[in-house]
């Protein structure tokens, strides 16, 4: 194996493991704050949180070895975890908007949120870096389910501070249908692989 190529496994290792760590903290604090304020949009990005987890296992147990077959599983792996995540989302905002449930404040979700967007797009530019050096289709998909985590951040925060500064309450449960799209696009994409 080249240098380079072996220092670049490294680096996308490394980079998993910060996205492993980022999130575990994360379903912990994201859970707490759903819980205290009611909030479908932070038991959303939570879960999201633990198919991050499992998508950056699934890529470190591909960058362990080679083949398209493992990359293949691994992609459709991370595909299933977005369509079960859609699907839980989706049913939990509907019930929401239905039922009226007005979700509290959470300075916390706000706090953890902002600083998860961050972390989150500086990672995803690490992996799509690595993954288009390296030619490796699961690290270039799963910095895209980054990519997305980041995104889905800046949509929650928006709704968390919709809610907290102007009381729009709906703002919540439509944050969870950012997460529903974006979930269902990604989910399409790693299974077509």
């Amino acid at each position: 194996m080249p240098p380079r190529h072996a220092q670049l496994l490294r680096v996308g290792r490394r980079l998993e493991v910060v996205t492993l760590g980022w999130n575990a903290v994360g379903i912990v604090v994201l859970g707490l704050a759903a819980v205290r304020s009611r909030s479908v949009a932070l038991a959303a990005f939570g879960l999201d949180s633990l198919i991050e987890i499992g998508a950056s296992t699934v890529v470190l147990w591909e960058l362990s070895g080679t083949g398209a077959d493992r990359e293949r599983r691994a992609l459709h792996l991370i595909g299933a975890a977005f369509v079960l995540l859609a699907v839980y989302v989706g049913l939990q905002s509907t019930y929401v908007l239905i039922a009226g449930r007005h979700p509290g404040h959470s300075p916390v979700g706000i706090a953890w949120t902002a600083a998860t967007a961050v972390v989150m797009f500086t990672l995803a530019a690490g992996k799509a870096r690595v993954g288009a050096e390296l030619d490796n289709p699961v690290l270039r998909t799963e910095g895209r389910v980054t990519l997305v985590d980041a995104i889905l951040a800046t949509a929650v925060l928006t709704g968390l501070v919709l809610n907290a500064g102007a009381g729009w309450w709906w703002a919540d449960p439509l944050a969870g249908y950012v997460i529903v799209f974006y979930g269902v696009s990604e989910a399409r994409a790693a299974l077509r692989a």
